[in-house]
């Protein structure tokens, strides 16, 4: 179990407080929750504490009996008491910060050890894998910033990283009808094999709400937004309402954008997320996605629907045991229930599908007659297990790590891949790997082969791909697109390239990653959203 501790710049103000008190959070490892922690924050004349006691399977049943980190009034860090079970093993450790040093001793996995490094002065101990009310120590001392922060990190006691507070959006917190106002922060840490993406939301105050790691599916959520009545407001239009779809043994909470005009019945588009993505905005990297496009189709005249994936937000359903069908199905249930409303041209219903969503749209639009039309965004033209080894490849290629390390992690990732279809060959896979792999998601998703599914589309398809997209690149457009021509019963495919664009769908210099956090422009770009516009209405006037 490591110590996380990230330092902060000197520029750094310390912030008022909250008023102490203890506060439940539940923790959720692909929409499904493993574990449970209490926080306490007390201020007093001596200083800031910040004690957790929690249980959780992360991946071994975990238990702190007590974590506390303890800052002056400064909030300059002072000590780090833990004292807990991994496995049934007890781990312990004492970190005192004096001086620009940090020094550690602790008992882990029955041997004893001591640590010593440098340390800044203000520095926030976290931890990876527990320890979730460590992030209290951030959103408290941060809430007067409005923009980037580069920070430092230190994994105690084995490596300095990099931490960067990417950028700050106000938002609005629902639960039930009750809204109150938040701030989320978007926080980049710099790991020696590439970029991990956290989102923090607090309260105006600095309280955490929730704190989310969308690649390792983890979620820590304060108890009464983990309901499924709760979501977080990120964008809104002005013909945005909400609405709740039944489904089949669950509801699906969605918005519905409504043009500013309207005639008495009007063409409609559902909005598909992709993967990592579970609320209906679409939501990467700071940039609302499918929000900001649900208000220019409104503003074209169409009507826009999103809606949070299920077992997300406010849908039920279970997310820990979807797949690309379950998804596929759930976007035909969006479409039968908007054709059946009075207000929408049940002849002209299209859905509109981004990364993994255009994969979810192809599936939908060849089960489902009543979608007319079909537009993909940035979706891959190979099969699920080509596009994540390629996706790896590409990875590797931006870390320093030596070639022979680069080659093990390849073949580590073919053998998992082999163990998820065949459900052997686990052995020698570490266990946070086999936790996150061996679901039904990631099988749907590595046998997924869109030369296979496309053949069942009859509706006209537009495609729309950034040329500078790295995370699927531009030849994943052009085959997706020759698959469409030769395979599908379509009699009308076009595919639009975007030049300037990223694979959300905004300007951008280079496309990579990394990039992201520095956009500055975090809006989908006008010529992706003109695209789509202009050719959905040429298509719906076609519809007799």
């Amino acid at each position: 179990m490591w110590v996380l501790v990230a330092i902060l710049g000197t520029g750094a103000a310390a912030q008022q407080t909250p008023s102490p008190g203890t506060t439940g959070y539940t923790v959720f490892l692909r929409g499904s929750p493993i574990g449970h922690e209490d926080v306490t924050v007390r201020t007093d004349a001596t200083g800031i504490s910040i004690t957790s006691e929690s249980r959780a399977s992360l991946p071994e049943p975990t238990t702190i009996r007590r974590a506390e980190a303890r800052y002056s009034s400064d909030w300059t860090t002072e000590s780090f008491t833990l004292e807990a079970s991994v496995g049934g093993g007890e781990v312990t450790a004492r970190s005192v910060f004096r001086d620009g040093v940090v020094r550690t001793e602790g008992v882990q996995s029955g041997t004893a050890y001591t640590r010593q490094h440098n340390a800044g002065a203000q520095a926030v101990v976290l931890m990876p894998n527990a320890f979730f009310g460590g992030w209290e120590a951030i959103t408290r001392r941060v809430t007067s910033i409005d923009g980037p922060m580069e920070l430092r990190a230190y994994v105690v006691p084995q490596a300095e990283l990099g931490l960067r507070v990417v950028s700050v959006a106000n938002e609005r917190m629902q639960v039930g009808s009750a809204f109150f106002d938040v701030r989320r922060y978007d926080v980049v840490l710099q790991t020696g094999t590439g970029d991990l993406f956290a989102s923090i939301t607090a309260t105006t105050a600095g309280a955490l709400v929730r704190m989310s790691i969308p690649a390792q599916a983890l979620d820590v959520v304060r108890d009464d937004v983990a309901s499924s009545t709760s979501r977080t407001q990120i964008y809104s239009n002005p013909g945005d309402e909400a609405v709740t779809i039944p489904a089949l043994g669950f509801n699906l909470g969605a918005t519905l954008t409504r043009p500013k005009s309207a005639a008495a019945r009007v063409p409609v588009a559902i909005l598909l997320a992709g993967s990592g993505t579970g609320d209906r905005d679409g939501t990467v990297a700071g940039i609302p996605m499918l929000a900001q496009l649900a208000g220019r189709l409104a503003d074209a005249g169409i009507m826009a629907v999103r809606y949070d994936k299920r077992g997300f937000g406010q849908s039920g359903g279970r997310a820990e045991s979807a797949t690309l069908n379950d998804y596929a199905e759930d976007a035909r249930t969006v479409v039968r229930w908007v054709a059946a409303r009075k207000d929408v041209d049940g002849k002209r219903i299209a859905v509109i599908g981004h990364s993994e969503g255009a994969w979810v749209g192809i599936l939908a639009s060849a089960r489902e007659d009543r979608i007319a039309a079909l537009v993909t965004l940035e979706g891959a033209g190979s099969t699920g297990a080509d596009l994540v080894l390629e996706q790896q490849q590409a990875a590797l290629e931006q870390s320093d790590l030596p070639a022979a390390d680069r080659e093990a992690r390849v073949a580590l990732q073919k053998q998992i891949h082999a163990a998820v279809l065949t459900g052997k060959g686990w052995e020698g896979v570490p266990v946070p790997l086999r936790r996150e792999a061996d679901t039904p998601w990631f099988q749907s998703v590595l046998t997924f082969d869109p030369a296979k599914s496309i053949k069942g589309v009859r509706q006209p398809i537009l495609l729309v791909h950034g040329a500078l997209d790295k995370q699927v690149p531009l030849p994943h457009a052009e085959r997706l697109a020759d698959l469409a021509r030769k395979e599908s019963k379509s009699k009308a495919v076009e595919l639009v390239v975007v030049r300037g664009v990223n694979h959300l769908l905004a300007p951008a210099v280079t496309g990579e990653v990394a990039e992201y956090d520095v956009l500055p422009d975090r809006s989908v770009s006008p010529d992706v959203s003109t695209a789509i516009t202009t050719w959905l209405a040429k298509t719906f006037q076609a519809i007799k």
